[in-house]
């Protein structure tokens, strides 16, 4: 159901951010570890930045789905207004 305010009431599938923040997270964790095996210290760092960026984004993600359905919305919740101020 469009309304017309999406970029205003807009949401995000958390679920599906949690999974590819995860796979991120094992991808750049394993690419961080085998780098440092093979001594190439950059792409190390590289790819522990990486690793760094998908927690902080898996623990956002976390704490938006334990908010509950004004973060996670069950296809049974309509979209809701944006705050009138």
């Amino acid at each position: 159901m469009r309304t017309g305010n999406e970029p205003v009431t807009a949401r995000s599938a958390l679920r599906l951010r949690f999974w590819l923040s995860l796979w991120g997270l094992l991808w750049s964790g394993a690419g961080a570890a085998a780098f440092s095996l093979a001594a190439r210290p950059g792409w190390a760092a590289a790819c522990a930045a990486v690793a760094v960026l998908a927690a902080v984004d898996l623990g956002v993600v976390l704490h938006h789905m334990r908010q509950g359905p004004h973060y996670q919305p069950g296809p049974d919740v309509p979209p809701y207004e944006p705050p009138t101020h």
